[in-house]
Parts: C-alpha cells; sequence; structure tokens
C-alpha cells in the first residue's frame, strides 16, 4: 500500500544513511534519494540514480521491521519465474537493501475498463507460476492463530475505535461464531504459497509483467486468497459478473497448469467469497488501526469499499445473516 514519501532529506539521518551506504556498494559518491513509496508499515523506498541506471533503496528500521523475509520471498518468486527486485545489495543489520527498479507505473494508475482484460490475465499467469512451485515448509503457515489475530482486528478497531462500538456477550459470541466459520474455510482450502496483498497497487508495469512487490508478509495457505485480492481491492472495484469471469479463467488456467484448486468452479467460487470476506473485515481493522494508532488518515477513506464487499458476501451467504445484523446494528455504513 504505497504512498510518496515527503520526508526532508536534511532531518533525515536514516536517509542520509542509507544514501551513504549506497555509495559505498556501488563505488560512487552518495546519491540523491528521490522518494518512491512508503506504505502502512515503517519501510520507506527510495529511489537512487546512478550512471546508466536507477536503484530501490530500501529503508526497513530493524526495530520495526526485518528485511530478512523480504530477501527469501524475493528469491523464492524470482525463482518461479515472477518478476520480483533482484537484491542487488543488503545490510540486514541496519535494514538497508538495493533493489533492481521495476518502474514506476502502478496496475492501480494503469488500469482502465479497456486493458484490465490483458492486464490481468498476466498478472495471474505470474500468479499460476509462483503457486506451482509452492511447498510446506518453506513459508509460515497461514494457521489459525494468525487468521483470528487478523480478523480480531475488526472489532478491536473498526467497530470499537472508529465507531464506538462495544459488543455485548451476545454478539460477541454471534460474531466469534463467524470468525470460526471463516477460519474453517481457509483451513480446508488447498495450500499453496500465498502472497498476501496481490492486489493492483503492488504490480507494476513491467517487463515481464508484472513486476510484483510487498511480498515480505508471504505464507502457506489458502489458494483462493491472492486472486480474491487481486480483483476485490481496496482501491479499485469491479462489476461482479466481470470479476467471476475472470475467477473463472484463472481456475481454469491454474487447473491445466496443476495449482491444487477446487475441482468444481462453483465450489472455489465459493471459497474466494469466504476468504474475501475475512481479508476484507481484517483490511477494515487495520485501515481503522492505522488512523488511530499510527496517524495516517488516508487508508480509513476507502474502508467503505470494503464495507461493501462485506455486506455483499454477508448478504450472498445465510450463515453470515449474524454479521449483516451486527453491521446494521453498529451503524456501519
Amino acid at each position: 500500500m504505497n504512498q510518496p514519501d515527503d520526508a526532508n532529506p536534511f532531518d533525515d539521518p536514516r536517509r542520509k544513511a542509507l544514501a551513504a551506504w549506497v555509495g559505498e556498494r556501488f563505488g560512487v559518491a552518495p546519491p540523491s534519494l528521490e522518494p518512491a513509496s512508503s506504505d502502512a508499515s515503517f519501510r520507506r523506498y527510495f529511489r537512487a540514480r546512478l550512471a546508466g541506471r536507477t536503484l530501490v533503496c530500501m529503508d526497513a528500521p530493524p526495530a520495526q521491521e526485518d528485511c530478512r523475509a523480504f530477501v527469501h520471498v524475493a528469491a523464492l518468486l524470482r525463482g518461479s519465474g515472477v518478476n520480483a527486485p533482484e537484491v542487488l545489495a543488503q545490510d540486514l543489520e541496519r535494514g538497508f537493501l538495493a533493489l533492481s527498479d521495476l518502474g514506476t507505473t502502478t496496475y492501480l494508475e494503469a488500469l482502465d475498463a479497456d486493458n484490465a482484460d490483458a492486464l490481468f490475465a498476466d498478472a495471474w499467469q505470474a500468479l499460476i507460476r509462483w503457486q506451482r512451485t509452492s511447498r510446506a515448509g518453506v513459508l509460515a503457515p497461514y494457521d489459525r492463530a494468525l487468521l483470528r489475530r487478523e480478523l480480531a482486528l475488526f472489532p478491536d478497531w473498526y467497530l470499537g475505535a472508529h465507531l464506538g462500538v462495544r459488543l455485548d456477550t451476545a454478539r460477541r459470541d454471534a460474531l466469534d461464531a463467524v470468525f470460526r466459520r471463516l477460519e474453517d474455510e481457509a483451513l480446508g482450502q488447498p495450500r499453496v504459497f500465498v502472497h498476501r496483498d496481490f492486489m493492483p497497487r503492488n504490480l507494476m508495469l513491467s517487463a515481464p509483467n508484472p513486476g510484483v512487490l510487498d511480498f515480505q508478509d508471504a505464507v502457506y495457505g489458502p489458494v483462493a486468497y491472492d486472486v480474491t485480492c487481486l480483483f476485490k481491492d481496496a482501491f479499485i472495484s469491479w462489476d461482479e459478473e466481470r470479476v467471476s469471469g475472470w475467477w473463472h479463467q484463472y481456475w481454469t488456467e491454474a487447473r491445466r497448469a496443476g495449482v491444487p484448486v477446487h475441482g468444481r468452479f462453483d465450489d472455489f467460487r465459493r471459497a474466494c467469497d469466504l476468504i474475501g470476506l475475512q481479508r476484507h473485515l481484517k483490511v477494515a481493522g487495520i485501515f481503522a488501526r492505522i488512523r488511530y494508532r499510527d496517524g495516517k488518515p488516508r487508508y480509513l477513506e476507502d474502508a467503505p469499499r470494503f464495507l461493501r464487499y462485506i455486506r455483499a458476501t454477508a448478504a450472498r451467504y445465510t450463515e453470515f445473516a449474524p454479521l449483516l445484523r451486527l453491521l446494521d446494528e453498529a451503524g456501519a455504513p
């Protein structure tokens, strides 16, 4: 989830240290670091212009971030033929990385109704290449404990901090039952490598297309997760019929490639819906947490899109009627 960073380099010791490190590693004077992006974490990215090329430089303060996961997953992606950044230099103790530059235009900036079919086909084909290489024991499992921690963000931060709603015992029990149902669904899906933020904002127009970013939180988990992120995004929405068509194309190609998707498309479509519901509850909570804990209000402006996803999915499946009632009673949009 990237946004430009406008920090003053003269008041920014880590930025100055990063520039000095880049100069040392590449045998040049410390370059000027232009803000490339920051995200909802503590990581920041800068673009350095060296003779004849550009690099993207990551600043990830070790007290808050661990670059080892980024380096590990980048190698997995590149090893499967996906266009992830190449790690050109690293200082893990200081939290500095120098990366190949995948360009400046995200899918989110480029997508429109005319080019979406082609761009998304490139994206899910890259996803299939990575999923085909999946194996247990390489990435942390997307287990029940992690699923529950993510879901807990919704009552704690969206309902509690944002809407000021305190759940009584009956409402808490009803929400817990919804959460258990979503956890069971996620844990029952076939397992593959999962990016966890495979969305247009983290895909770059690049050659080969797409370039893939922001993958350091990857896990081993439900097969429907990433392809649901791709089309049910925080920042852009598509007609349901068109999304269903894209899911069907992905499902067909994934089965042909040997990815362990469901045997029937209707089952896969349901899996996409329910893993999407889990994600959307989580992200609504994350956006509220970023606003109230971290002082970054812009993300919460996109929460209504997630509430529409949540409501539409809950209305499609009768077992989630209690979630709809809770949203109505809480005054959620």
